[in-house]
This record gives C-alpha cells, sequence and structure tokens, in this order.
C-alpha cells in the first residue's frame, strides 16, 4: 500500500482518528506520520516505550516518589526514575528489584499478574495436565494441614497417575 499523502513510498502506518463519532483512516509513510503528528500535535509518538511509560502515570518521572527514584537496579543499575520516564527495564534483575511497582503496571496491561496466554495445541493436552497436578498438589497440601490424611493420599495417588500419564 502507498502512502496516502506523499503517494510515493510505501505505507507502515496506520492512522485512526475519531473525532464526534466521524471516523478517519489514513496509511502513511514514516516521513508524512511525522509531519502528521507535529500537524496534529499528538504529542510524543506512540510506541511501546511511550505507552509502557504512559500507563506508569501522566509526566512519568512527576510520579515517582523520591525515595523511589533514588532505587537502583543492583545488576544494571537502572533508576526509578529512568525507569518512569521510559517505561523499559535494564535487565532481568530488574523484575526483582521493581516488582512491587510492575506488578500494578502489568494487571492494568493484562488483567491478570499470572500468564494465561494461549497455549499451542501440540501442547495443550500436557499443559492442562500439568495444571491438574498443581491444582491436586494444593489440595494435598491443605488437606495435610486440615489432617485429612485419607483425602491426601487418595490426592497422592490421582497425582502420580496424572505424572505416569506425563511421563
Amino acid at each position: 500500500m502507498i502512502c496516502e499523502r506523499c503517494k510515493q513510498q510505501p505505507a507502515s502506518v496506520h492512522y485512526t482518528e475519531v473525532i464526534n463519532n466521524q471516523k478517519r483512516q489514513m496509511y502513511l509513510c514514516p516521513g508524512c506520520a511525522e509531519e502528521a503528528q507535529k500537524a496534529f500535535d499528538l504529542g510524543a509518538p506512540l510506541n511501546l516505550h511511550n505507552l509502557l511509560a504512559g500507563l506508569m502515570g501522566p509526566g512519568g518521572v512527576k510520579e515517582v516518589p523520591e525515595d523511589e527514584a533514588e532505587f537502583l537496579c543492583e545488576t544494571c543499575g537502572l533508576s526509578g526514575a529512568a525507569f518512569g520516564q521510559s517505561g523499559l527495564l535494564g535487565c532481568g534483575g530488574c523484575y526483582q528489584y521493581f516488582g512491587e511497582r510492575l506488578e500494578p503496571l502489568l494487571k492494568r496491561i493484562h488483567g491478570s499478574i499470572r500468564h494465561t496466554g494461549k497455549v499451542p495445541q501440540r501442547s495443550r493436552n500436557k499443559y492442562l495436565l500439568i495444571q491438574e497436578v498443581d491444582r491436586l498438589r494444593a489440595q494435598m497440601r491443605e488437606a495435610v494441614e486440615d489432617e485429612e490424611f485419607e483425602r491426601a493420599a487418595a490426592l497422592r495417588d490421582a497425582i502420580r497417575d496424572l505424572q505416569q500419564r506425563l511421563a
């Protein structure tokens, strides 16, 4: 598809605008999209970095309390202020250091902090068995805590059966 504005470059940006229930769509090349962004005063370009920074609150760093802004990841040295501005983590260790701050963000983005996405069809049955084993183990722990040992033994046997099917 060719850019609707310059009619020369391939369009790679899909722009949709809805004003007063009037929808307008444009397919633009990156250069025209940048010009249109300036002309429409759309603010910062919408990309993953800005989206994450925006989800953390308007102004990013302005909402970071002073004590958090000074908080640094021990592995890569990323500060809370830098994370608030960019929305990007510096390393795998940042998940641990910024964990409490990430959980509300992940809940807003995904609706949960636990991955519940799709499972490939070829792995689906195995995945469901693993989930069932985890569920039965939790029930078995509860049964032991409640001193319901016969129920715990039945759950243990059920877990063994499922594990044999997994092997």
